[in-house]
């Protein structure tokens, strides 16, 4: 065994500290732009970083193969961050580019929301119509393996890059999931991914499905102008709205707040805490109430995180909506980025989302108000054996009997519906919600 010499090591000792102190300084000069902490930045614990020192010069000196010391304190950088928590990471530039393009513009891959978890990598959610969404990538599976190479304790950021690539090619994945006693094998061709944030349809007349598929800079404006239309379109008030926020990873704090806003005209949104005053921030309805009131369900379930959890909150807090389906993801934390030099930046969590009643959505997540699992409803057309009084021969007609009526069609709408049992599901509860609401209504008009 070859002992390290006393002037080797100090040359890391001065490597390591004037790489720390450059790195510290910079963190902490992007930090004092936005907040002022309580305590001044601690001076580098220098037992710690002669360890450090020794484990660097050590495979500096004993490593198979030749590294770079840059290479070496990238290395160190990205382990420091990744054992923090699964969300905070070591931005190279390309890492950069690529959160602005997950935000703001397209860009080749899968279409997979992933994190880590006890070391492996966890699909977070598939983003909708995405090459993941039409193979079959459900939230909760975990990648064991990316074109025949285990993930086992990779980075959350370089299993992206493999994951990512020339749209085009292909990528072999090895997916574990709950009770599959088996890994499946997927092969999937890389697109480019432009995400379609909001889209709507009719479900029935009076009744609307508004669906969110990510948190993007402008989805925001794009809800409020989405509202805005459907009810200028609308030849009647609408009787009731679905907003789906299931497999909805999140995205833009900012977009998440305008869209609970579109909703909402008073009361707090969310609110943040973290170690710094700037990190400490409120946020607020208006007045104003794109929604017009429209009755309100909710769907999440296990891939609804992050932002799409504080609308979520936010609208269960003041009581506007319903929550239905399945416990949410869980993703509380909010992530700034910090620039360092030579265009690397720390992604780092730096505060807590909490819901306007206070409840924490970290690793808890949002419990909806009604409990539903997802399902697949089938219609069963033929009806053998199930009959009624239409169906006898010689039966008194009705006023609005038609015996020329044969088997009711089915509508394009409600083949929609039928086959997802959590939209029937929220679909039903608005049309009860609007029949105790009319019922109100007579009664109130009788008794005066």
């Amino acid at each position: 065994m070859k002992s390290i010499s006393s002037a080797r090591l100090n040359r890391a000792i001065r490597i390591i500290s004037t790489t720390l102190a450059g790195a510290l300084t910079a963190a902490c000069l992007s930090l004092s732009a936005h907040a002022q902490p309580e305590d001044a930045p601690r001076p580098l614990p220098i037992d710690e970083v002669r360890l450090f020192a020794e484990a660097l010069e050590a495979i500096r000196t004993a490593y198979v193969q030749d590294i770079d010391d840059k290479s070496l304190i990238d290395l160190a950088i990205r382990g420091m961050l990744a054992g923090l928590d699964p969300h905070s990471a070591y931005l190279s530039a390309d890492d950069y580019d690529s959160l602005q393009e997950n935000t703001e513009g397209q860009f080749g891959g899968l279409g997979i929301e992933v994190g880590e978890e006890n070391g492996y990598i966890k699909v977070i959610t598939p983003l909708d119509d995405s090459p993941a969404a039409r193979a079959g990538v459900l939230p909760g599976d975990l990648i064991i393996e990316i074109n025949g190479r285990p993930v086992r304790e990779m980075i959350v950021n370089d299993a992206v890059e493999l994951l990512r690539g020339e749209p085009g090619s292909t990528v072999d994945l090895t997916l574990m999931r709950e009770n599959e006693t088996e890994p499946l094998d997927l092969t999937l061709t890389r697109e480019i991914i432009a995400v379609q944030s909001v889209r709507h349809r009719m479900l029935e007349p009076g009744y609307v499905y508004l669906r969110i598929a990510q948190f993007r800079v402008n989805t925001g404006s794009e809800v409020v102008r989405t509202l805005q239309e459907i009810h200028q379109q609308s030849e009647e008030p609408l009787r009731g709205m679905v907003l789906d926020l299931r497999n909805n990873p999140g995205g833009v704090l900012q977009a998440s707040v305008q869209v609970a806003d579109a909703f909402l005209t008073e009361g707090r949104i969310v609110y943040t805490e973290g170690r710094f005053d700037e990190s400490d921030e409120e946020f607020y309805a208006d007045e104003i109430d794109p929604s017009l009131g429209v009755p309100l369900v909710v769907l999440i379930n296990t891939g609804t995180a992050s932002a799409a959890e504080i609308v979520a909150g936010a609208l269960q807090d003041q009581g506007r909506a319903v929550i239905m389906g399945t416990r949410s993801f869980g993703k509380g934390s909010v992530q700034s980025v910090l620039p360092l030099n030579n265009e690397r930046a720390l992604k780092l969590t730096t505060s807590l989302y909490f819901t306007p009643s206070g409840r924490s959505i970290q690793a808890s997540g949002i419990v909806p108000d009604i409990a539903v699992d997802e399902a697949l409803v089938t219609r069963n057309l033929n009806r053998r054996g199930v009959y009624s009084e239409r169906d006898l021969d010689g039966h008194l007609p009705g006023s609005e009997d038609d015996t020329r009526a044969g088997p009711r069609p089915v509508t394009s709408s409600e083949q929609v519906v039928v086959s997802d049992y959590q939209l029937n599901e929220a679909l039903t509860l608005l049309k009860g919600w609007h029949i105790m609401q009319s019922g109100r209504q007579r009664l109130s008009a009788d008794a005066q």
